[in-house]
């Protein structure tokens, strides 16, 4: 391949004696500006994200494509194609927010608002996460990947968080903590360093962005109440005013 996207596509960087890709590094970098995005629920983080996903996947088909690493990780490459189509989804979904909150007149509104899953969306998640890691662990190591468990839990784990995401979930942040908990050691032991690197700044902006979903759900809950408030206590005046007229005409 010849051009800027053959430069891209081949393009290596010597890191303590290791070759790494410079699309594993950008891929990554695309992943952290989406999850950037995401804490601050924002629609662009679905296409961003979706160039990540697209340079990761080339990345992760280590023996396909002729990386440094020559290591297949399907489950990591699969994910990737399994990104986008969900990606879309979220893409779709966060739009339609915007644009309803816009007919409402609420330009600056954020693309979803922050809801734990509840019973129903547990009822979802749990037999899934359990489900998917058992039937992909076979899947990958049939398929001969690299750390076939670890890599299934970090496939399903990545659906089930970005699924989570674009229906405003908060318990998905606390999916990918778990995910990046598995997923560091894996990558590692393979020798994906960047990868494994940018998972560990992926662990602070997971944390804080559940911090921020949380506060803004339970801001959201509040609002409702406050909103009360500022009724009860003029008509509370409105009662005062009518007893001290009283007494006022009889005398």
């Amino acid at each position: 391949m010849n051009g800027p996207l053959g430069w891209l596509f081949d393009a290596t960087v010597t890191i303590a004696h290791h070759d790494i890709l410079w699309r594993e590094i950008v891929g990554n970098l695309f992943g952290l500006a989406s999850a950037v995005g995401g804490l601050r629920r924002r629609v662009w983080a679905w296409p961003v994200g979706i160039v990540g996903n697209v340079l990761l996947f080339t990345v992760f088909l280590g023996a396909v494509f002729d990386t440094p690493q020559h290591r297949d990780l399907y489950g990591q490459a699969g994910r990737q194609v399994f990104f986008v189509v969900v990606s879309v989804y979220g893409w779709v979904r966060w739009r339609q927010t915007r644009r309803d909150a816009q007919a409402a007149g609420v330009p600056d509104a954020p693309a979803v608002e922050p809801r734990w899953a509840g019973r129903a969306g547990w009822a979802l998640l749990a037999p899934a996460a359990v489900l998917g890691t058992v039937a992909f662990a076979w899947v990958f190591r049939e398929l001969g990947s690299w750390g076939p468990w670890a890599d299934a839990w970090i496939f399903t784990g990545s659906l089930l968080a970005t699924y989570g995401m674009a229906r405003g979930w908060i318990e998905f942040w606390l999916i990918w903590i778990a995910v990046d908990l598995v997923g560091v050691p894996l990558l590692l032991s393979a020798g994906y360093y960047p990868s494994a690197a940018l998972y560990l700044v992926y662990g602070g902006v997971v944390v804080y962005g559940f911090v921020v979903w949380w506060r803004a759900q339970r801001l959201s809950s509040a609002e409702p109440v406050q909103a009360r408030v500022p009724v009860a206590e003029p008509a509370t005046s409105a009662v005062r005013a009518t007893s001290t007229l009283g007494r006022r005409e009889d005398v």
